[in-house]
């Protein structure tokens, strides 16, 4: 028996308390995996409001356990199902989505910054340069366009003599090996990431054999396309 609130409560309140909190961590990751897969900074406005609504809703049946959890459930899946179809209409119609997310805002035009833009946008200088640095660009006189998305991210256009020289551009060739992922992490395979090399197990097998080296010694085991692996071996303590 433990005293909370001025309330004395059972070893059973407790496990039921937790029982819920848990129940309701699993819906809340289930409802923001069904709204796609977007980081914190990359929400637009619609989906920011609803993440909140439904942090705040689920925090009520897990402080009172008195709530019945379908008063924390139902509002989550309301508020999920109108994000999928405020998503779709907003895919579907563009003056849907500039109502609700805005649109972009040219914040330096032609190398020139539109202060009118930054005072409407309420962008300080600190915050211009700030994102400059974010993109790796230290300078404003580098910069041709720079565009505020709806996500609050800035994306840039550097004036041609100062972009990055590309390959092409010196008439290089090159070769192109492929995405390289992840196949083994701390002993595990990963069977997708194998399937997307062109690779099985009988391959894998076989390197870690020619490497002399076990599967749970692995921490980290990177593929490609054309077979070009990497291993790194877990550090022992």
């Amino acid at each position: 028996m433990t005293l909370y609130g001025g309330v004395w409560e059972s070893p059973e309140f407790m496990i039921i308390s937790i029982i819920r909190t848990i129940l309701l961590y699993i819906i809340i990751i289930f409802a923001v995996r069904m709204m796609g897969k977007r980081q914190i900074s990359e929400l637009q406005t619609s989906e920011l409001v609803v993440t909140l609504l439904m942090s705040n809703i689920a925090s009520i049946p897990m402080q009172d356990t008195d709530q019945s959890m379908i008063s924390g459930v139902l509002p989550i899946m309301v508020l999920l199902v109108c994000e999928i179809l405020i998503s779709y209409l907003m895919m579907k119609r563009a003056k849907i989505r500039k109502i609700i997310c805005g649109k972009p805002v040219i914040v330096i035009n032609d190398g020139k910054i539109d202060q009118d833009a930054m005072v409407q946008l309420r962008i300080s200088t600190e915050d211009l340069y700030e994102q400059m640095r974010q993109k790796d660009v230290f300078n404003i006189d580098d910069i041709a366009y720079a565009i505020l998305e709806t996500n609050g991210k800035m994306s840039i256009l550097k004036k041609p003599g100062k972009e990055t020289v590309s390959a092409e551009q010196m008439g290089i060739k090159t070769t192109d090996s492929g995405l390289q992922t992840v196949i083994i992490s701390d002993g595990e395979i990963a069977k997708n990431s194998m399937k997307f090399c062109g690779i099985d197990e009988k391959w894998l097998y076989d390197i870690l054999k020619k490497e002399k080296i076990m599967l749970n010694d692995i921490f980290i085991m990177t593929c490609d396309k054309k077979r070009s692996y990497k291993i790194i071996k877990k550090e022992r303590k």
